[in-house]
């Protein structure tokens, strides 16, 4: 199982260190707040309260044997750049780092960061994408211009299998899993025999133009 260090304890670290818990994955969080170890504490393995920028400290906590460091030290840009570098150093395997601009991010990269991250901005494009299409319910990308998108079914899905759909034909876009609200169930690689009801979210994968093409039904 592999294990992980939250370094920094912004809310997004916090919540990063309570979802991987919920998990069952080994967490240790790192932080120089005792408020936010106290807040943390009961949720994960390990809660220390310590300097990070500190590079004895990181070997005391041994990060070199932890499989994936995250630092999420907020604005803090000169000690997230330098704990990644220690973190490099120390030749910790993957090193995820929090960037709150594009410079710092590009900083981060040099210094060592095997994956850089924007929370705010990517949540934000996230959101937008979602409100530009009333019919989106949720969305991720897969890879530049592919993505996969929840949708409720159009007016025009109602009351058909998905054979005589045909979008795979039609719209080059795959029902890669169909969300039963009515009653509330999960059917995965639906069959082509289902029949699209009113309270169905379609999961559907494909390029963006054709999903695009599939939400202007319900428009």
């Amino acid at each position: 199982m592999r294990t992980f260090a939250v370094i920094g304890l912004s809310s997004f670290g916090f919540f990063l260190c309570k979802a991987l818990s919920e998990r069952g994955l080994s967490v240790l969080a790192v932080d120089n707040d005792e408020s936010k170890i106290d807040d943390v504490k009961q949720i994960v393995d390990k809660a220390v309260i310590a300097d990070a920028t500190d590079k004895d400290i990181l070997i005391s906590l041994g990060v070199n044997n932890i499989d994936v460091v995250i630092v999420s030290l907020g604005d803090r840009l000169d000690a997230s750049i330098l704990v990644t570098h220690y973190l490099r150093e120390l030749e910790v395997k993957e090193i995820v780092a929090k960037a709150i601009s594009e410079d710092h991010g590009k900083l981060l990269n040099i210094v060592g960061a095997t994956m850089v991250i924007f929370p705010e901005k990517d949540m934000a494009e996230r959101l937008a994408k979602i409100l530009q299409q009333s019919s989106m319910i949720d969305y991720f990308d897969v890879a530049p211009g592919y993505s996969v998108v929840e949708i409720a079914a159009p007016n025009a899905f109602l009351g058909r299998t998905l054979q005589e759909l045909d979008l795979r034909n039609r719209y080059d876009v795959q029902v890669i899993m169909i969300k039963e609200v009515v009653p509330e169930n999960i059917i995965a690689v639906p069959r082509a025999s289902h029949v699209i009801k009113d309270s169905d979210v379609l999961v559907l994968f494909g390029k963006d133009e054709d999903i695009a093409a599939i939400q202007e039904l319900n428009e």
